[in-house]
């Protein structure tokens, strides 16, 4: 059957079942919200994947939201870098939570992470909305680090990047962010050390070599420095509160 058949088809059956989708201004406002960092209104707009009105992507009930949930993950990801989220650390969280999502075995799972994913997202961009007042230069520096977390970062390739002196990108880093550029790379390298803690299996000793600390050792010492936690004690913790909400 043709796609041409295939769609006439599919409204036929949409009208015979009095089938339809959401409105999209109403699924716009969703998104614009999370953009936003509004976590009440992105609450208020919240609809659970279970309604009607998402369509059928599948005779598999499962598979059916799983795709819908999918859809949402990839419009907020674009949303929010839209809207100032560094693009390394969008696709990644996206990356995570669709890899959860190829696991679950329940919608009760799959209604868990689709909350959680959207207030994930909403507290990203409560942190970086200050991001969308950096100079080009700064911006740029800091899409590098991000695109280069699991590589050495030296000083001189960001002033490669951005076009200016290393003493100057160092000035005007410190300027704009509030701390060094080195200072930066490793509470990043931390924050996605965070995530590969909570939502993968990955031990220290491979999140170590992932994000380029010079062994794991350094990656555990650092850890604790920067977040008073070791990594076990931190993935272990929050294991723990991530049971508490789900029984909640």
């Amino acid at each position: 059957m043709s796609i041409k058949d295939e769609l006439a088809k599919t409204e036929f059956y949409n009208r015979e079942y009095s089938l339809s989708h959401i409105p999209y201004d109403k699924e716009m406002a969703f998104y614009q919200s999370i953009r936003n960092g509004d976590m009440e209104e992105m609450h208020r707009l919240f609809t659970p994947l279970c309604v009607e009105g998402f369509g059928k992507l599948s005779d598999n009930s499962l598979r059916n939201l799983k795709y819908h949930l999918i859809i949402t993950i990839a419009f907020i990801t674009r949303y929010c870098i839209e809207g100032g989220l560094e693009m390394e650390n969008a696709y990644n969280l996206s990356d995570i939570y669709i890899r959860k999502i190829d696991t679950c075995n329940s919608e009760e799972e799959l209604h868990d992470i689709h909350r959680e994913l959207c207030e994930s997202y909403v507290k990203r961009m409560q942190k970086c909305r200050p991001a969308a007042r950096y100079s080009k230069p700064i911006q740029l520096a800091i899409d590098y680090i991000y695109d280069n977390l699991h590589e050495k970062i030296l000083i001189s390739d960001i002033a490669e990047v951005t076009k200016l002196s290393e003493s100057y990108i160092s000035r005007l880093f410190h300027k704009e962010t509030g701390m060094s550029i080195s200072t930066y790379i490793i509470n990043k390298r931390i924050d996605a050390a965070k995530n590969l803690l909570m939502y993968t299996d990955y031990s220290t000793s491979e999140i170590s070599n992932f994000l380029n600390f010079s062994s794991e050792s350094h990656f555990i010492s650092t850890f604790k420095r920067v977040t008073e936690f070791t990594p076990k004690k931190f993935r272990l913790y929050n294991f723990r509160n991530k049971n508490i909400r789900k029984n909640s």
